[in-house]
């Protein structure tokens, strides 16, 4: 494995210095002939950096984890990446959006809870100490009910309120729309770290599974009332030396066989989308490219989100 990520991370340092070879011919020309600072070049160098970051991530994660039936934090993309030469830095790193609960799974399209995953979200709020009133509001925001949860708000909350807009009463589309969302915003700085809204909802399933490889301690606590700090010690333990090649092995930690039985629908032990955040520096400008990604193997990348500053 270790081969396999030295051979993408050079692919990345080839990358980096053909499009930064190019780059400095072009905005070298641009910068004679029309007296461009030498920020915006160093500017758009930095971005080309980021990007040649962004294919040689995407290059990596075909590897690994590739074929295998599993991801966990032990394989090379989960470990930061650095790279430097006479032009400039580039850092990558990389994180599992399978690791997350998925907001969109919480609840169903006519309102009715998901109650395996909205039991999730509640316990997790709980042990961040948040209330449960944003789950009642996230609920509305994409079920295509018009009646609100008691806590959460529909329409007419969003039309009268500091910064009127209309609920999308549909699946969330980005993590930054939940700001937008009835007391969501106050709290998206806590949450962040634990929720998104890519996780994969296999065809025909009611939600998306955790993969245990890679989740939190926090949302490994919250997937069941039985989950205590010594049992979660004992799967951040195992799965360091041992990763679980499928959701069934959980019950090989002790204490675990009759929670993992239970667990078998909500958890997985591989996920396939990711989140690449690929910064490059050149003379002290930083730019920065953020992006998730559906990977499957060696087949084509499907980038569901793309963002540049």
């Amino acid at each position: 494995m270790n081969s396999s990520r030295g051979f993408v991370l050079v692919l990345v340092l080839l990358a980096t210095a053909l499009l930064t070879g190019l780059v400095t011919v072009f905005v070298s020309q641009v910068y004679l002939e029309t007296g461009s600072s030498q920020t915006s070049i160093d500017s758009a160098q930095g971005r080309l950096f980021a990007e040649a970051g962004i294919v040689g991530a995407l290059e990596l994660l075909k590897i690994s984890p590739g074929a295998n039936s599993y991801s966990s934090l032990s394989d090379p993309w989960a470990e930061p990446i650095l790279l430097e030469d006479e032009q400039g830095q580039l850092r990558i790193s990389i994180e599992e959006e399978n690791s997350k609960l998925n907001l969109n799974v919480i609840a169903f399209p006519n309102g009715t809870w998901n109650e395996p995953y909205r039991e999730i979200a509640a316990r997790l709020f709980k042990k961040l100490d948040l209330s449960l009133d944003p789950l009642d509001a996230i609920a509305d925001w994409i079920d295509e009910e018009q009646t609100p949860h008691p806590g959460g708000a529909e329409i007419d909350w969003y039309l009268y309120s500091s910064q009127p807009c209309k609920p999308r009463n549909k699946p969330l589309v980005t993590i930054e729309e939940i700001k937008r969302i009835k007391g969501v915003g106050e709290i998206y700085e806590k949450i962040i770290p634990f929720v998104t809204v890519y996780g994969d909802q296999p065809a025909g399933a009611p939600g998306a599974p955790i993969n245990i490889n890679t989740a939190s301690r926090e949302l490994l606590l919250a997937l069941d009332d039985r989950m205590s700090d010594s049992l979660v010690d004992r799967i951040l333990e195992y799965r360091k030396s041992t990763p679980f090649k499928n959701p069934a092995e959980l019950a090989q930690v002790a204490g675990m066989q009759q929670i993992a039985t239970s667990l078998l629908t909500r958890i997985s032990s591989k996920g396939s989308v990711y989140r690449i955040r690929s910064e490059g520096l050149v003379n002290g400008v930083t730019r920065t490219i953020e992006a998730v990604a559906r990977v499957n193997g060696a087949s084509n990348p499907s980038i569901l989100y793309w963002r540049e500053y």
